[in-house]
């Protein structure tokens, strides 16, 4: 089974940021530059699964947590970890990472997505978006967008500690969480209380707010000609694949989804999402 403990060759490194320190898992290589960038709640660790076998491509590969996530500090206001702020981080992250010349292929996932779309609008040079399991704008109605709104106010009256004891009540529930190793259950318990309030509230009104900028992206994309691809997992219940199909016709990109996978095609069937990326960004290159 492939989680967030998944070995690696990956060591940890600390990036230039303007909050301290971006934690990043890296592999370094001459090649070109693949640039990682989580979800919400996410970590540098999502993409373990994928690291290895990006690198052995030929890629330095680089996993980052967003300001506020696992190994990066972030600021203490709300209304930075929204998407323009934190794509203007990552921005700033891919011109250092071009400085040296070398191609940089950036893959946001889920609320990544919407922050490296963030990125590339705020003049990232990149060459090629992938936005994994992303959407157009905000997460429309549903179960994740529910428990969005059922964490917002014990967030703000009672903090971390106790948000997380109501999500662990509402996972006890799921056949999935019941079946997870009690190591990566440990890590994920470890993992959101190292959140801050600002960071988990901010990112929450950024992912039920985000106006749809498909178009601005496609202009920005076709200006720079910028390639990009869209992927997700057949049973994605964040953003439905149909929403994300449509995304990638009005992109006018490369559009695949993934059998056996939902929201996290990197641990649920990283061999197929490898097989989907890998020859994509070398077409890029």
């Amino acid at each position: 089974m492939h989680s967030q403990l998944s070995p690696h060759r990956a060591v940890r490194a600390d990036l230039s940021g303007p909050y301290g320190p971006i934690g990043a898992l890296r592999i370094r290589g001459e090649g070109p530059i693949a640039l990682l960038v989580p979800g919400y709640t996410g970590s540098k660790e999502d993409f373990a699964p994928l690291l290895d076998p990006i690198a052995d491509a030929g890629f330095d590969v680089v996993a980052i947590d967003l300001p506020g996530q696992q190994d990066s500090p972030g600021p203490s206001d709300e209304a930075s970890f929204l998407p323009a702020p934190l794509g203007q981080v990552v921005a700033e992250l891919v011109g250092k990472l071009a400085a040296d010349g070398r191609p940089v292929v950036l893959m946001g996932h889920s609320y990544g997505g919407l922050v490296s779309r963030r990125a590339v609008l705020a003049g990232a040079p990149v060459a090629g978006l992938t936005l994994l399991s992303s959407g157009p704008g905000e997460l429309p109605s549903g179960g994740r967008r529910a428990v969005l709104e059922l964490a917002e106010p014990v967030l703000h009256q009672h903090g971390i500690g106790p948000t997380h004891d109501v999500l662990e009540k509402l996972n006890a529930s799921n056949p999935r969480w019941q079946t997870m190793p009690a190591e990566q259950r440990v890590f994920l318990r470890d993992r959101f209380l190292r959140n801050t309030v600002a960071a988990l509230v901010g990112m929450g009104t950024g992912l039920r707010g985000e106006p749809d900028l498909v178009g601005d992206l496609a202009r920005a994309l076709r200006a720079r000609g910028t390639p990009c691809l869209v992927v997700c997992g057949a049973e994605d219940d964040a953003w439905s694949p149909s929403t994300q199909r449509d995304m990638a016709d009005r992109l006018e990109a490369d559009f695949s989804m993934i059998a056996g996978a939902a929201h996290s095609p990197a641990m649920e069937n990283p061999t197929d999402l490898l097989a989907t990326l890998l020859p994509t960004w070398k077409t890029w290159l």
